[in-house]
C-alpha cells in the first residue's frame, strides 16, 4: 500500500464557512437560509471499525477471557446494542454500506477487492465508484473536516482511487512511515499504535473545528503476530513445554492490544476536552475468521458467541456484530438495547441526522434514520435487510448458509436463487439458527421469498461460484442398501 497525506490549506467548503462568517460579521444574516446546528450543537464524530472481530470477542459481551477494559468501559458510557448487522460477511462490501448507506452489491462490490484479474473474475469493479453519494461527502459540505486512517480495502487493483476523492481531507493508509518498515516482524501488531497516532494528530490539529474520522485498524485480521510484551497477560493460554504460541494466546493477545490503543484514543479525548463533544461509535465489519482458510490460523478462535457462521456466512455469527456508541449527555450511559435491529445503512442517515445535515438529493439510503436508537429509545426498522453472497463459505458445513437471507421483524428468511435451501427463523427466539420454521409457516417463506428474490433480481449480474449456497460435504456418500452381512 502506499502511504500518504493530503492537506487542503482552502477547500470549498473552508471557503463558503468563510464568507459565511465574513457576511454575518457584517450583519447581514447567514448565506444560507438553512443553517446547520452551531459546533456546539452537533458532535464530532469518531467511527472505530475493528476488522474480523467476532461479535463476542469483547468483555462486554460475554467474554470470559478477553481482557478488553477500555472497550468495556466505552459500553458503560454508552450503549451497546445486541442486534446490529453488517451488510456483508466480507470487509470490502461491509466497508461499502458504512459510507454509503446502501446494500454493496447495488455498487457491484460483492466480495473483498484484490487484483483487477480477480476483480474482473468475480465480476467486480477495482474500486467503489468515487462518484457514489457517501458520508464523508455529506458531512464536508456541513463544515466538517474529514479524515480516514488505517485499512481502506475500498479501491485496488489497476483502476484503484486515491483515498481523497472520496471525500476525505487528510489520510492515511498502510505501514510505510518512518520507523514501521515492512521489515520489521511485528509490524502488524504495531500498526493500530500507528493508526491512532495518526488520529490523535489529526484530531489535534482540527480540535476547534468540527471533525469527522474514520479510525479503521487491521487488527485482529490475520496473519497475526503479537510481540512477546502483548502476550505475557495470556501465558496460561499457550501449549506447555512447546516452542510456539497457541491460537487463543495470539489471538487474545491481538484483541487486548486493539482495546489498549483504543484507550489511547478515549485517554486523549478526555486530555483535549472533546469528549462530551463527540460520538463515538465502535463496530467491526464481519464476523470472525474460519480456522480453515490456512494464513488465518490464530483468528479461528475469535468467537460469535451464541451464532451460527462466521466470515462470510450469512448466519448471525457472519453479518452480527458489536456496537457502541457514546455521546456523553446524549446517548444512555450503561444501557443495554436488546431489541433494536440497526444496520451498517443506518450509519449514514442518522450520522448525518445527529450532525445537524441535510442529506443531498443525489443520497438513497437502503438505511433507515435511527438516531432514537442512540439516544435511548427502542428502534422498529421499517426497511427489511438484505444480503447476498456469491462465492465460497470454509469451514465447517452447518456454518455454510444459502447465498441470499433477509432480516424483516423477528423473522430471518435464507434461501438461495433457485429456492433451494429455504430456512426461516426466529431470530430472538432462535439465535443459534437451528430450528427451522420454514414448514410452519409457508406464508412468512412465502412473502420474505418474493422479496428477497425481487431484491436480488436488481442486483448488478456477474459470476456465481457453483458451491455457492451448498452445504454439501465431500465424504463418502450412504449406501441406500444394507452392506453385506
Amino acid at each position: 500500500m502506499i502511504s500518504s497525506h493530503k492537506y487542503r490549506m482552502l477547500n470549498p467548503i473552508d471557503r463558503r464557512r468563510f464568507l459565511e462568517a465574513a457576511v454575518c460579521a457584517l450583519g447581514a444574516g447567514p448565506v444560507s437560509a438553512w443553517q446547520s446546528p452551531s459546533r456546539r450543537e452537533r458532535p464530532n464524530v469518531i467511527f472505530i471499525l475493528a476488522d474480523d472481530l467476532g461479535w463476542a470477542d469483547l468483555a462486554c459481551y460475554g467474554h470470559p477471557e478477553i481482557k478488553t477494559p477500555a472497550l468495556d468501559r466505552l459500553a458503560q458510557q454508552g450503549t451497546r446494542f445486541t442486534q446490529f448487522y453488517v451488510n456483508s460477511a466480507v470487509c470490502s462490501p461491509s466497508r461499502t454500506a458504512f459510507l454509503t448507506g446502501n446494500f454493496p452489491a447495488r455498487h457491484g462490490i460483492h466480495g473483498a477487492l484484490s487484483t483487477t484479474k480477480v476483480n474482473r473474475e468475480l465480476g467486480m469493479p477495482d474500486a467503489l465508484d468515487p462518484k457514489a453519494a457517501m458520508l464523508p461527502h455529506q458531512l464536508q459540505r456541513t463544515g466538517y473536516v474529514t479524515g480516514h486512517f488505517g485499512k481502506w480495502h475500498l479501491s485496488s487493483g489497476k483502476g484503484a482511487h486515491s483515498v481523497e476523492r472520496y471525500g476525505f481531507d487528510e489520510h492515511r493508509i498502510g505501514f510505510a512511515t518512518p520507523g514501521w518498515e515492512k521489515s520489521d516482524p511485528f509490524f502488524w501488531a504495531k500498526s493500530t499504535q500507528m493508526i491512532v497516532d495518526e488520529a490523535v494528530r489529526f484530531i489535534e490539529k482540527h480540535r476547534d473545528r468540527s471533525f469527522y474520522v474514520n479510525v479503521w485498524p487491521f487488527l485482529p485480521h490475520a496473519i497475526l503476530n503479537p510481540t512477546e510484551e502483548q502476550m505475557a497477560p495470556y501465558r496460561e493460554f499457550g501449549p506447555p513445554n512447546v516452542p510456539y504460541k497457541g491460537a487463543h494466546q495470539v489471538y487474545y493477545a491481538s484483541v487486548t492490544d486493539l482495546d489498549q490503543q483504543v484507550g489511547r484514543l478515549l485517554q486523549r479525548l478526555d486530555e483535549l476536552r472533546l469528549a462530551e463533544n463527540t460520538l463515538v461509535l465502535f463496530s467491526s465489519d464481519n464476523g470472525p475468521e474460519d480456522m480453515e482458510i490456512y494464513s488465518t490460523n490464530h483468528s479461528g478462535v475469535g468467537s460469535t458467541g451464541p451464532f451460527r457462521g462466521r466470515k462470510r456466512s450469512l448466519y448471525e455469527g457472519g453479518v452480527r456484530v458489536p456496537f457502541l456508541a457514546r455521546w456523553p449527555g446524549r446517548i444512555p450511559h450503561g444501557r443495554v438495547d436488546t431489541a433494536s435491529v440497526l444496520s451498517a445503512v443506518d450509519v449514514l442517515p442518522t450520522i448525518a441526522k445527529l450532525a445537524g445535515s441535510r442529506l443531498a438529493e443525489e443520497f438513497n439510503p437502503d438505511g433507515e434514520e435511527a438516531s432514537e436508537a442512540l439516544l435511548g429509545r427502542t428502534y422498529s426498522r421499517s426497511k427489511p435487510l438484505f444480503w447476498e453472497w456469491r462465492f465460497d463459505i470454509y469451514g465447517h458445513p452447518v456454518n455454510r448458509s444459502p447465498m441470499l437471507a433477509v432480516r424483516e421483524g423477528k423473522w430471518k428468511l435464507l434461501t438461495n436463487r433457485d429456492r433451494s435451501r429455504v430456512e426461516l427463523y426466529d431470530v430472538p427466539g432462535d439465535p443459534t439458527e437451528l430450528n427451522n420454521l420454514a414448514y410452519r409457516h409457508p406464508e412468512i417463506v412465502d412473502r420474505l421469498s418474493r422479496k428477497l428474490l425481487e431484491w436480488s433480481g436488481t442486483l448488478p449480474q456477474g459470476p456465481i461460484k457453483p458451491s455457492a449456497g451448498r452445504n454439501d460435504y465431500p465424504g463418502p456418500r450412504l449406501s441406500r442398501r444394507p452392506a453385506a452381512m
